[in-house]
């Protein structure tokens, strides 16, 4: 009978080692006016090829997990495209993070995050503080322009209105 228990209790412990129930992800969601787009790769590929893309941009990723699919660049100046240590407050101090998600079999999505912290507030969290750039913000385009790029480069479509303008039917 104890025998039969100690098996049991190996067992148990045995599948909880298995498994890792932990994720090197942000424990947040992107800002909701994020870049999205899909790939047609998987999500480790599709992470590696973004983090490929973005290093070619000169944005400084600073981290790249592929078997979680999230990566983030150092905050950095937007003049430059170099990590700052200047204080990270305003449009010319941002940082970049993009989630891949599976979508479609053999497809991801990936939403790309510009975000700035307009406002110095210790009394806040750094995440409550951050905010998505404006759209005409040089960095914002840039993503945009990577989304397009990386859709036509490995398939897959655009799946943001701010990607891809959908023309207005034309009149009879």
């Amino acid at each position: 009978m104890n025998s039969k228990r100690r098996c049991a209790q190996a067992l148990a412990f045995g599948l909880l080692l298995g498994c890792y129930p932990t994720t090197t992800r942000p424990s947040f969601l992107p800002q909701p006016s994020a870049v999205i787009a899909e790939v047609e790769l998987p999500v480790p590929q599709a992470t590696r090829a973004l983090a490929l893309a973005l290093d070619a941009d000169s944005i400084p990723v600073r981290r790249t997990e592929a078997k979680d699919g999230w990566l983030e660049s150092d905050w950095f100046d937007v003049a430059t495209r170099r990590p700052t240590t200047h204080r990270k407050l305003g449009l010319d101090v941002v940082k970049v993070r993009a989630w891949v998600d599976p979508s479609r079999p053999n497809h991801s999505n990936i939403t790309v995050e510009t975000v700035y912290r307009p406002v110095a507030d210790p009394s806040r969290t750094d995440r409550d503080l951050e905010q998505q750039v404006p759209a005409t913000h040089p960095i914002a385009g840039r993503m945009v322009a990577l989304g397009i790029r990386l859709s036509k480069t490995y398939g897959g479509v655009s799946t943001d209105s701010a990607v891809a303008p959908v023309a207005p039917p034309e009149k009879p």
